[in-house]
């Protein structure tokens, strides 16, 4: 069920709706914290406008030449006998895709963090769609994001330019959209995903007040912190967990702790030992009856996360069979994640083990 929040903060789909929405109207700029993911709303609107070009544009990246660049044209001036004048005219760059027909989504990536002649520039881009004497196709759409100005990593935006579009506020996902969400969608690390279970405040929003002393999350004006918990960092710390067999303890922490932050990199390191002590999923699919239950909770939500990203039509009768031998929180953990999963929903409602299941237990769901 979507949150209310009566306009302070909008999810990142409600953002994606309302650009696709308005966006040939108004042009909207999304702020939020950082590594929450608002650069990935350009792929989520092009797969719901298939007929559109995309132009991604790093704001940070652009100079005024990156715009137009000038050539000469030979003109009439029918009013002096068609004397023949030179003018100078300007040529739109091409990552725009102004040329190629098609209506385009322009997403201006970082605008807070462009040169102040470059914001000048982009006004018209945002307000008319143009650039020079150059217009976007009809119905063209334009967005940007941004960060909070309150992180203090240099995104700021004058009135009058923001006068010009509406800004709204991303709201960071909490733990459980997250997982539900992005995390098993993705196939992330069960022992990543599991540990976010967890510890369900390393997504808490940095803005809030109450979350100062949080050791997870990015709080500006903490001395000394150079790595914290986002989205996108946790997606690195899953390609590390995945690997930390062949990376070895030392190095996996010192990784981790240079992408999550050494307070949750140490945390997640003993979800690892209680992880490698399971029993292996082999071993579960081949005597689900017999094959023994993990006595922590955190070892349980790690078992039931690796079930969620490793289960198959062939094996999730045999892992029914199992996880029937838990508490009804973990049946029921399993069940709701996997009916969720765009990719797992399928295999579910085939099953008749599962529909069994569900239908024996539907006042869950």
């Amino acid at each position: 069920m979507s949150k209310l929040s009566f306009g302070s903060s909008v999810t990142l789909k409600q953002f994606a709706d309302a650009v696709i929405t308005v966006g040939k109207e108004v042009t909207i700029i999304g702020q939020g914290e950082m590594g929450i993911g608002k650069s990935s709303v350009l792929k989520t609107i092009a797969k719901q406008l298939p007929e559109y070009n995309t132009a991604y544009i790093d704001c940070t990246l652009l100079d005024l030449g990156d715009f137009a660049l000038p050539y000469t044209e030979e003109v009439r001036n029918e009013s002096t006998s068609n004397a023949k004048f030179k003018v100078t005219k300007f040529a739109p760059n091409a990552r725009f895709k102004m040329h190629e027909g098609k209506p385009v989504i322009v997403m201006l990536d970082e605008i807070g963090k462009a040169m102040k002649s470059v914001k000048n520039v982009l006004l018209t881009l945002m307000l008319e769609h143009r650039i020079g004497d150059h217009k976007l196709p009809e119905g063209s759409i334009v967005f940007g994001t941004t960060n909070l100005m309150s992180e203090g990593v240099g995104d700021l935006m004058e009135a009058h330019a923001r006068n010009r579009v509406c800004f709204i506020t991303i709201a960071k996902s909490d733990a459980d959209e997250w997982i539900e969400n992005y995390a098993i969608p993705q196939g992330l690390d069960p022992t990543v995903i599991a540990w976010v279970k967890q510890f369900p405040h390393c997504l808490a929003q940095a803005t809030d007040t109450a979350q100062r002393d949080n050791p997870y999350i990015n709080i500006p004006t903490r001395a000394g912190q150079t790595a914290f918990v986002t989205p996108r960092s946790l997606e690195k710390a899953s390609i590390v967990a995945g690997k930390r067999n062949v990376l070895g303890d030392s190095v996996t922490i010192s990784m981790l702790s240079g992408i999550i932050g050494e307070s949750a990199a140490r945390d997640m390191q003993s979800f690892f030992t209680v992880a490698d002590k399971l029993p292996t999923w082999q071993a579960i699919i081949k005597a689900p009856d017999t094959t023994a239950l993990p006595k922590d909770t955190v070892a349980k939500c790690i078992l039931v996360f690796s079930a969620i990203s490793r289960v198959g039509a062939d094996t999730l009768p045999m892992w029914m069979q199992y996880v029937k031998r838990m508490d009804m929180e973990w049946q029921a953990l399993f069940a709701k994640a996997l009916v969720s999963s765009n990719t797992k929903q399928a295999i579910a409602f085939s099953s008749p083990e599962f529909k069994s299941w569900a239908l024996a237990n539907q006042w869950l769901f």
